[in-house]
């Protein structure tokens, strides 16, 4: 986790600056750090691997090969 909240050696540093209260400050710190600990604490699914359809292969394919005709026929015309 490269995050610049975290001192060279290995301090997480939160600021809270937002009242005038220290107090209210700290709190407000303290919400942000159980914040950062339950979003570390997910663990992200895994992605499972799957192949696309004929389908959409086709349809792929097809459209490289329109792509590729327009492109053709862009080349000057030569006499043979």
């Amino acid at each position: 986790m490269a995050d610049t909240r975290i001192s060279k050696e290995g301090v997480l540093v939160i600021k809270a600056k937002e009242e005038r209260s220290q107090l209210r400050n700290k709190e407000e710190a303290l919400e942000r750090l159980k914040a950062i600990i339950r979003q570390a604490l997910v663990v992200p699914k895994k992605r499972i691997a799957t192949r696309p359809k004929k389908s959409s292969v086709r349809k792929r394919l097809d459209s490289k090969t329109k792509r590729g005709l327009i492109k053709q026929q862009r080349k000057p015309v030569t006499d043979d």
